[in-house]
């Protein structure tokens, strides 16, 4: 009996260990999962949720605040996603908070991120919506991976064909061992310089040019900056045009009357034609021009003979005084 006893309360201590056990873990799942303790409903909707399950965590900036309660199909592109949140966090998370699906580690379970926004907004509550922000697909994650991989071996492979290329190219080695080439290179660097110099100094003068001119300074700089310049240069092509209209008319006038000469040439009548055709007209003018010659040359010796006569002596005397005066003043005028 007394053993009987010793068993038996030994079976119910372990009975009650088991069941204190049972009871902790319980416990402590629940907590875990929010199934103890002051919780509120927030929701989320998405287009994919991407491998996301009931009962994934929910984290706020990092930190462990829920989970997920339940998963519905709105329509065909809209999935909402209901989540259990400690009610602790009622006063930290707002109305513009972002949701994203995101992974526990690089290839764990998902889960639902939860970000602040920095812009202020009123406080969340039971059953509010938050919107969405940009999701990261892993799986997309990993095929961009292998093409950027592809891409990486395909350069790699290119890169060995060409170094293979460059190590069999005689004429690049005998460049590269060429010693005269770096004291080339080395003058034609410094020529560069020395010409990029005279560039630059080349561009400073021409900058000064074109601030002198622009400032008014010069001849040239005059000639654009000065108003009454413009005026007058339109005055002179007015003038210009002024001229070429008159120059015009005398043209016309001058074909008009080189046309009436031609008339009266082919016609026979006129005075000129009577001076180019006429012989006898011709003859008598040029003795009209000998007799006046002639009427001339006597003046002339009948002038001298006065000059000599005594009576007209003191007259011609008196005006070759006077031209004499008047020359020697002109001179002194002149004289400075």
């Amino acid at each position: 009996m007394k053993n009987n006893s010793v068993n038996n309360l030994k079976l119910g201590i372990f009975v009650a260990s088991g069941l204190l056990f049972l009871i902790i873990l319980l416990y402590m799942i629940g907590k875990n999962r929010n199934l103890f303790g002051a919780t509120f409903v927030l929701r989320t909707r998405f287009d994919n949720t991407y491998g996301l399950m009931p009962g994934n965590n929910v984290r706020f900036s990092g930190i462990q605040v829920g989970t997920v309660k339940r998963i519905n199909i709105i329509s065909d592109t809209v999935i909402e996603v209901e989540m259990i949140i400690d009610e602790k966090m009622l006063k930290y998370i707002h109305k513009n908070a972002v949701t994203e699906i995101g992974t526990d580690g690089l290839v764990g379970s998902k889960i639902v991120n939860i970000s602040p926004s920095r812009e202020p907004a009123p406080l969340v509550r039971e059953n509010d919506i938050l919107i969405r922000g940009k999701q990261v697909d892993t799986q997309e994650m990993l095929r961009t991976l292998s093409k950027t991989n592809s891409t990486i071996a395909f350069v790699a492979d290119e890169l060995k064909t060409t170094a293979i290329h460059i190590n069999h190219s005689r004429a690049l080695w005998r460049v590269l061992d060429d010693s005269i080439l770096p004291d080339n290179l080395r003058r034609s660097a410094s020529n560069i310089r020395l010409a990029t110099a005279k560039a630059y100094d080349m561009v400073n003068d021409l900058d000064q040019i074109v601030n002198s001119v622009k400032n008014g300074k010069g001849s040239l700089g005059s000639l654009l900056v000065d108003s009454t310049f413009s005026e007058k240069l339109n005055e002179a092509v007015v003038k210009i045009n002024n001229l070429g209209d008159s120059a015009n008319e005398l043209a016309a006038m001058l074909n008009m009357t080189a046309r009436d000469v031609k008339k009266e040439i082919n016609s026979g009548k006129g005075t000129l034609n009577y001076l180019l055709k006429d012989s006898s007209s011709v003859m008598k003018l040029q003795s009209t021009l000998t007799n006046i010659e002639k009427g001339t040359e006597a003046f002339n010796q009948n002038m001298e003979a006065l000059k000599h006569n005594f009576l007209f002596r003191g007259y011609f005397r008196k005006q070759e005084k006077k031209m004499a005066r008047d020359s020697t003043k002109a001179n002194l005028s002149r004289t400075p």
